[in-house]
């Protein structure tokens, strides 16, 4: 099969050939048809993440070996099915969850594999949508998205889950309280239409695109700012306090505006991981009675949510682009470069 790998990192990606993959026990072999491009894939590809105060956690320190396929975002059809796999045919196809734990421990018993200690999540630590094929341990990882298109339903894996999760973390609310999104690309938009999709009105974003902030207005936010003290001061000033920051960057300037609106009562929701910290005064948190608090992708329940309020038609689709999985190095150096509006999804012809 054809994979387009990271062979060293920062290197172009290279398209090579490894070994078609074989399905045992209750695994289920899916040959990936949409794989949407992540931040996340990013971090893979330059080999790991910066944490703040100088610190570098390395992907190799979380079980990647290379040459690896990024993509976690994953949509594709049943091609080989283990003897002990039941529920799916050859010839389905299903969204992939793809945040796969060690499927023994008292979280992935309860669906919360996003949370269990010994990830093997697929595009993270396992190879993932970049490959033609990806192996999935067991059929509950696949889910039917049948009246859905197929690049959105891939972006649901992660962009839907995470923005799903997150929100949750910060209802309920009023209609009318503003929720303040800092960033406005895949993840801030997917947010945007995740709000809407729960009946919020008061959706505000923080972007330093000008272009990004009006397809945000476009998207159904009622403010856009890019950043800096006057910003600050408006949302500090609104009739109306901002009842919580989601920060779907996660560097050191976003991570304390968020710390900067945030007012009595108010959640920061850290999502993203560009890198860097926050320093707190533990008198002035408490005095405030302010939460932050870090968010993980989604559980595999949250995927059902998502798909399902999707096929509700509250859930509107957030704006994806296709391109062809032979422009992956493209598609990862636009989204470093930060000119991508939507997610990216890259589809094998």
């Amino acid at each position: 099969m054809k994979v387009w790998a990271i062979t060293a990192h920062k290197a172009p990606l290279e398209c090579v050939e490894l070994p078609d993959l074989h399905a045992t026990g209750s695994e289920v072999v899916v040959e990936v048809t949409h794989c949407g491009v992540c931040h996340s894939d990013l971090h893979m590809w330059h080999g790991g993440y910066q944490m703040g105060g100088g610190k570098f956690l390395s992907v190799a320190d979380r079980g990647l070996k290379l040459p690896a396929a990024p993509g976690h975002e994953m949509v594709g059809r049943v091609v080989e099915i283990g003897p002990d796999a039941e529920g799916v045919a050859i010839g389905d196809s299903r969204v992939v969850y793809p945040w796969i734990g060690c499927g023994a421990c008292d979280r992935c018993a309860t669906g919360d594999d996003n949370m269990c200690t010994r990830q093997r999540s697929l595009g993270a630590v396992l190879n993932g949508g970049f490959a033609r094929q990806v192996k999935v341990p067991h059929p509950r990882y696949l889910l039917d998205y049948s009246g859905i298109g197929a690049a959105l339903a891939a972006t649901y894996a992660c962009s839907g889950i995470t923005t799903y999760s997150a929100i949750r973390k910060v209802m309920p609310l009023r209609k009318d309280q503003p929720v303040v999104l800092i960033g406005a690309g895949g993840l801030g938009h997917a947010a945007i239409a995740m709000l809407k999709a729960f009946g919020h009105e008061a959706i505000m974003v923080i972007d330093t695109s000008a272009e990004k902030r009006a397809a945000a207005i476009a998207a159904g936010a009622v403010r856009a700012f890019d950043g800096g003290a006057a910003a600050q001061s408006e949302l500090l000033a609104l009739p109306v306090s901002v009842a919580a920051v989601i920060d779907f960057v996660g560097n050191n300037a976003t991570a304390n505006t968020g710390m900067a609106i945030l007012p009595k009562g108010g959640k920061l929701i850290l999502v993203g991981i560009g890198g860097g910290e926050i320093v707190l005064s533990v008198s002035a948190t408490i005095f405030k009675a302010q939460t932050v608090q870090g968010s993980l992708t989604g559980s595999l329940n949250d995927l059902h949510d998502v798909l399902a309020l999707a096929r509700s038609g509250k859930l509107k689709p957030s704006l994806v682009i296709e391109r062809p999985k032979t422009e992956a190095n493209a598609a990862m150096h636009d989204l470093e470069a930060g000119i991508v509006t939507g997610r990216q999804v890259l589809v094998d012809s």
